[in-house]
C-alpha cells in the first residue's frame, strides 16, 4: 500500500480488500443539483464517484455554502460515515449529472470490525482523505475570510 494517502481506492486499498467493497458497492445515478448530504445529517452512505462532479460545501452563517472541493472519477464523498458520532461535516451537491457506487455505511463498519486487515486498509484510506479535506478547508477558509488569504499559490 504505497500508494498517496490521498489515491482513489483502486490505488490506496490491496486488490483483495478493493474486491470485497465492491461486492457491497450500488450503482446511483444523481442529477445535477441534488444533495447527496448536508452537514450536520446522518452520515449512513458514502459514494465513490464513477462520472460527473460533487461539490463540497460548508454552511457559513450569513453567507452561501463555502465551496471547500469539487471531487470527480473515483474520489470518495463522504468520511464521516466511519468515525463516531456519523454525522456529515460537510454538505455535497451534484455540479453536474453524477454516476457512482454507494455504500451502505453499517455494512461497511461491520466488515471491517469482523476484518482487522480489511478495516486497517480502509481506516488508513478514509485517514488519508480526512487529512486531505482538512488541508483543503483550511486553505479555501483562509482564501475566503483572512485579511490576506492563505498566501497559497495556485
Amino acid at each position: 500500500m504505497n500508494a498517496p494517502a490521498t489515491a482513489g481506492m483502486l490505488q490506496a486499498l490491496p486488490a483483495e480488500h478493493r474486491q470485497r467493497l465492491m461486492r457491497c458497492a450500488r450503482e446511483v445515478s444523481f442529477p445535477q443539483g441534488t444533495r447527496l448530504c448536508e452537514e450536520g445529517g446522518r452520515a449512513d452512505r458514502f459514494w465513490i464517484i464513477r462520472t460527473g462532479s460533487v461539490a463540497l460545501d460548508m454552511r457559513v452563517p450569513d453567507r452561501q455554502p463555502a465551496v471547500i472541493e469539487t471531487l470527480r472519477h473515483n474520489e470518495l464523498i463522504g468520511w464521516s460515515w466511519l468515525f463516531a458520532p456519523h454525522s456529515w461535516h460537510l454538505g455535497a451537491e451534484a455540479t453536474s449529472p453524477v454516476r457512482a457506487y454507494e455504500f451502505d455505511a453499517t455494512a461497511i463498519r461491520s466488515m471491517c470490525q469482523d476484518d482487522p486487515a480489511l478495516g486497517a486498509s480502509v481506516a488508513h484510506w478514509v485517514g488519508g482523505v480526512l487529512a486531505h479535506r482538512l488541508r483543503s478547508t483550511r486553505t479555501r477558509l483562509l482564501d475566503l475570510y483572512a485579511p490576506y488569504g492563505s498566501g497559497s499559490l495556485l
